[in-house]
């Protein structure tokens, strides 16, 4: 396999020195094609990159459907297959046509998004155990992971300086640095107050952390890990059967909104989605909120009650 790594060292460096992609970038691209070196080893050892036939490649696609590797992620590891094999082409290394250029990529699935009824979500809330000192913490979190849609990341990452309880908005930081402003609803406000002004500031802040929102025991930034705890422990208490994550939160507050009536644009504003197309995902419910008044109406339909829709984001 030492050809299959000489070729896999070069492909970085050109990700990284011509394309000027980012470490992680690179880094992504060279684990797709490390999985199909590792797939090569085990089925046909002596093979290297430049001789590999769109059969074997075929092969690998179905191998990894074996494996239950989703379509969406077959797509992405494939691209970076597709991207190292141009590569190849580029620098003369390929004595024959390229290999991927007829190869199928799975097309990416569509997955419909766990959400939560609005009961649901009040009754989350409302299961914190309040004889624990970090419920009022816990509770704060909740309510700005519904109220304001964030992702993990967003939230353990808030500082104080970017909540502007003057004017009801925080300032997010997405993916790519993005800034965005987001409206944070009034219960959400009064218990982000209520653990600013009753429990953090009588905690001792470790160095570096004077400024984050969210603090552990120990005076420090919270975790990824730790909000999926916290969200996941509060979703027992409450007797939620469904698989309830911080993303959960995220969807149900999408969802919610656009069943209300938002405008699609203003969601996206507010998740800070790149694409209209991502926000469309949440539409999902109100398409099936359309078909079930068509059952509820229609006289050639059998009358059942008519759903409620939801009118807002507390």
């Amino acid at each position: 396999m030492k050809n299959w790594l000489s070729r896999l060292k070069q492909f970085a460096n050109h990700l990284k020195l011509e394309r000027s992609l980012a470490q992680n970038t690179v880094e992504s691209y060279v684990r797709d094609v490390e999985k199909l070196m590792q797939y090569v080893a085990m089925t046909s050892p002596t093979v290297s990159p430049e001789q590999i036939s769109p059969s074997q490649l075929d092969h690998f696609v179905n191998y990894l459907g074996e494996l239950g590797v989703a379509n969406n992620s077959q797509a992405r590891i494939l691209s970076g297959i597709k991207s190292f094999y141009r590569f190849l082409d580029v620098e003369d290394y390929l004595t024959t046509e390229d290999p991927t250029l007829h190869l199928a990529t799975p097309q990416p699935q569509q997955m419909l998004p766990d959400v939560l009824e609005v009961p649901e979500v009040l009754a989350i809330l409302d299961s914190l155990d309040y004889t624990k000192l970090e419920a009022t913490r816990n509770r704060a979190i909740l309510e700005v992971l519904y109220s304001c849609g964030l992702r993990v990341s967003e939230l353990t990452s808030l500082r104080i300086s970017d909540v502007f309880f003057d004017i009801g908005f925080i300032r997010v930081f997405g993916k790519g640095s993005k800034e965005r402003l987001v409206p944070i609803g009034r219960d959400a406000m009064r218990y982000t107050k209520l653990y600013l002004e009753e429990v953090r500031r009588f905690q001792a802040i470790g160095p570096g952390h004077e400024n984050v929102v969210f603090l552990n025991r120990r005076g420090k930034q919270l975790t990824r890990v730790m909000i999926f705890l916290i969200v996941k422990e509060a979703a027992e208490r409450a007797g939620i059967s469904k698989n309830v994550s911080p993303h959960t939160f995220r969807h149900s507050f999408a969802t919610h909104l656009i069943e209300g009536g938002a405008d699609l644009r203003a969601v996206q504003e507010m998740l800070g989605h790149e694409s209209i197309a991502t926000t469309g995902i949440y539409t999902h419910l109100d398409r099936e909120y359309l078909r079930q008044i068509i059952i509820d109406f229609h006289p050639r339909a059998q009358s059942k009650k008519v759903p409620k829709t939801v009118k807002g984001v507390g």
